[in-house]
C-alpha cells in the first residue's frame, strides 16, 4: 500500500515540475533588479488575467509585460533572490530555468576629484543596459545616479560603466548608483509605487569651480582664475603654473588670482599649486603674434593706421588698471614706428589701431608684447623681455602744396588746394580725442577742446569748413567766424582781410611713462597769403529784422 502511494506521489510531484512547454529558455539568464528578461517557449497561451498568468522568481511575482503564445517579457523584481524563474498558467507550473540576480556595484569612481559640471566616470558592474525612460514621473521608474543626494544628468549609461554630469549644487559626499524597480500590485497588476535597489557608496570630493579667462594667449596676457577659497597666498609654496612654468602674480584674493603668461610659457597643462597639492585646471595655448600687412603703409602725422593679423592679445594700458596691478603691467604692450611708441586707439587680439605720434619716423613697425618670469616667491621679476612682431615699413610724409584756387573769395565759398601727402581727413569726432571715449564710460561729462582736429585748413589763423579731403586734394568753404564788425548796435559790418592759407596736420607724442599723451603739435604747409573778400552776407536789413529785442 505504502509502496502505490509514493509511486503515485511521485508521479504528482514529477508532473507538477516537469516541463510543460517545449523548448523553453530565458534571456538573459543574469541581470540587476528592473531588468528586462524574455522567456521563449511553446505553449504558454493566450494572457487571461494577473491571477491565472504569472512568472515568479524564487516565488516573487514580477510586473509582465507582454505575454504571448511563444514569448513572454517581464520585469525582474527588486527583492528578487537569485533562483528557479517559474511560469504560472492557471493550475500548471513550469520552472523555465535558473536566474542569478545582481546588484550593482560601483568599483572606481574617475576622477575622484571634481568639479560641478565636469563629467564624472563611474566604472562597476551590473548598471544594466539602459537607465531606461527620460520622464522620471513614468510607472516604471528612472535609473540615476545621486550625487550627494541630488540626482546627477545621465550623459552614457553601460551595463559596467555610466558617465553624468557633476550637478551643480553637488558637495562632497557619496555616489550611488540607483535601479528602479518595476514591481506589480498584490492582485499583479501594474504597478507598486518606485523603488529603487543602491549600489554600495563611493566617496567623491567636489572641488570649487575655477574659470579661467582667457585659456590662449601670447605671453604677457593676463589670465584671471575667477573661483572660492584659494585663500591668503604663501610666498613661494602656491603658484599658477603654464605647463610646468611658473607665473608672476599680480593678484592673489580669496576669490580671485591674476597671472601673467610668463616669458618661457609654452603651451601645455594651466596647474594651481597651493603647498604640495596641485590642481589643474585644464590646457593653455600659448599663440604666437603674427602681422600679416597696414592699412598705410606712407601717411602723414595723425594719421591713422590698422595693424592685421593674429594672436596680438589683449591690450595692457599704461597707468592705473582696473585691479591695481604691479608696475611691471605698465607700458608693456605697444606699438613702435620707426622706433618712436606710436598711440594706441584700439588693440584687438587680431587688429591694432594707432595714431601716427608727432616725433614718428620713417621705419620698421613693430608691435611689442612684454613678458616676465617671476622670482622664486612668484613677484615681479628675475627675468623681462619682449616679443617682437614686424608688420611692415612705413613713410613718414610731409604734405606739399602745389597750388590753390581761387586765390580770393567770399564768405562759404569753396577754395581748393592741390599737392600731395595730405592724408586721410579726420573727423571732429570722439574717435579723433584720446580720453573722450574711455571718459564716456565713467560718465564723466565730453568736452570737446581744441584737441578734437588733427587736420585743418586755416584762413589767417581760422578753420575753414573741409567739404572734401583726400591725399591730393582738398575742398574747404572760406570761415566766416572773424570777419565780423560791431562798430555800433545791429550794424554788422564784412572788411577784406588778406592772411596766410595754411594745410596742417596735428598729432601728439606718449610721455615717458607711456601714459598718454603730450600737448598736441602741427607740422604746418603754408599755401600762400589768400583773400578774403566782402561779398557772401544778407544785406542790412536782414540784420535789423533780426537784431536782439526786435519782436
Amino acid at each position: 500500500m505504502w509502496l502505490v502511494a509514493s509511486f503515485w506521489m511521485g508521479l504528482s510531484v514529477v508532473g507538477l515540475i516537469a516541463p510543460a512547454w517545449a523548448d523553453t529558455a530565458l534571456v538573459p539568464d543574469t541581470a540587476p533588479p528592473g531588468a528586462t528578461v524574455t522567456i521563449t517557449g511553446k505553449g504558454f497561451g493566450n494572457f487571461k488575467s494577473t491571477r491565472d498568468n504569472k512568472v515568479l522568481f524564487s516565488g516573487m511575482p514580477a510586473l509582465i509585460q507582454r505575454w504571448e503564445r511563444d514569448l513572454v517579457t517581464v520585469k525582474v523584481p527588486l527583492r528578487a533572490v537569485s533562483g528557479p524563474v517559474e511560469v504560472v498558467k492557471g493550475k500548471k507550473k513550469i520552472v523555465v530555468a535558473q536566474f542569478t540576480v545582481q546588484r550593482p556595484i560601483i568599483q572606481s569612481l574617475n576622477p575622484g576629484q571634481a568639479e560641478p559640471g565636469s563629467v564624472l566616470q563611474i566604472a562597476g558592474k551590473s548598471f544594466g543596459d539602459t537607465a531606461g525612460s527620460k520622464d522620471p514621473n513614468t510607472m516604471f521608474g528612472v535609473n540615476d545616479v545621486l550625487v550627494s543626494g541630488i540626482p546627477a544628468r545621465v550623459r552614457r549609461w553601460r551595463d559596467d560603466k555610466i558617465e553624468v554630469e557633476v550637478p551643480a549644487n553637488a558637495a562632497s559626499g557619496d555616489v550611488v548608483v540607483r535601479l528602479a524597480s518595476s514591481d506589480p500590485l498584490p492582485d499583479g497588476s501594474c504597478c507598486a509605487p518606485v523603488e529603487y535597489s543602491v549600489s554600495n557608496a563611493m566617496p567623491v570630493k567636489i572641488l570649487p569651480s575655477i574659470r579661467v579667462d582667457p585659456t590662449s594667449g601670447p605671453v604677457g596676457t593676463k589670465v584671471v582664475l575667477f573661483g572660492k577659497g584659494f585663500g591668503a597666498r604663501t610666498a613661494s609654496e602656491d603658484a599658477v603654473l603654464f605647463n610646468g612654468r611658473p607665473a608672476t602674480v599680480a593678484q592673489w584674493t580669496d576669490v580671485l588670482i591674476v597671472v601673467h603668461v610668463p616669458l618661457n610659457a609654452t603651451s601645455g597643462p594651466l596647474v594651481l599649486k597651493r603647498g604640495e597639492a596641485e590642481r589643474t585646471l585644464g590646457n593653455f595655448t600659448v599663440r604666437i603674434p603674427k602681422a600679416t600687412g597696414l592699412s598705410l603703409t606712407s601717411a602723414p602725422i595723425g594719421s591713422l593706421v590698422r595693424i592685421t593679423g593674429e594672436n596680438f592679445g589683449f591690450f595692457s594700458e599704461s597707468g592705473s588698471t582696473p585691479f591695481a596691478f604691479a608696475d611691471f603691467d605698465r607700458g608693456e604692450n605697444r606699438v613702435e614706428i620707426g622706433g618712436v611708441p606710436a598711440i594706441v586707439f584700439r588693440w584687438h587680439d587680431n587688429k591694432i589701431d594707432v595714431w601716427v605720434p608727432y616725433s614718428a619716423k620713417s621705419g620698421p613697425v613693430v608691435v611689442r608684447r612684454g613678458a616676465t618670469i617671476p622670482r622664486a616667491d612668484g613677484s615681479c621679476c628675475a627675468e623681462r623681455g619682449l616679443v617682437d612682431t614686424e608688420a611692415g615699413t612705413f613713410t613718414v610724409t610731409t604734405p606739399t602744396v602745389e597750388s590753390f584756387s581761387p586765390p580770393s573769395a567770399g564768405l562759404d565759398e569753396i577754395v581748393t588746394i592741390k599737392g600731395s601727402n595730405f592724408g586721410h581727413f579726420l573727423k571732429t569726432a570722439e574717435a579723433t580725442q584720446p580720453g573722450l571715449n574711455e571718459g564716456g564710460h565713467d560718465f564723466l561729462p565730453i568736452k570737446l577742446g581744441e584737441d578734437v582736429a588733427r587736420s585743418e585748413v586755416l584762413f589767417n589763423g581760422v578753420a575753414g569748413l573741409v567739404v572734401s579731403w583726400s591725399d591730393t586734394e582738398i575742398k574747404v568753404r572760406v570761415p566766416r567766424r572773424h570777419v565780423f564788425g560791431i562798430p555800433k548796435p545791429n550794424e554788422f559790418i564784412l572788411d577784406p582781410t588778406t592772411g596766410p592759407l595754411v594745410v596742417r596736420r596735428g598729432s601728439w607724442d606718449l610721455l615717458p611713462d607711456g601714459s598718454c599723451c603730450t600737448p598736441k603739435r602741427w607740422v604746418s604747409v603754408e599755401a600762400g597769403q589768400f583773400t578774403i573778400q566782402a561779398k557772401g552776407l544778407p544785406d542790412q536789413g536782414y540784420f535789423d529784422d533780426n537784431a536782439p529785442g526786435r519782436d
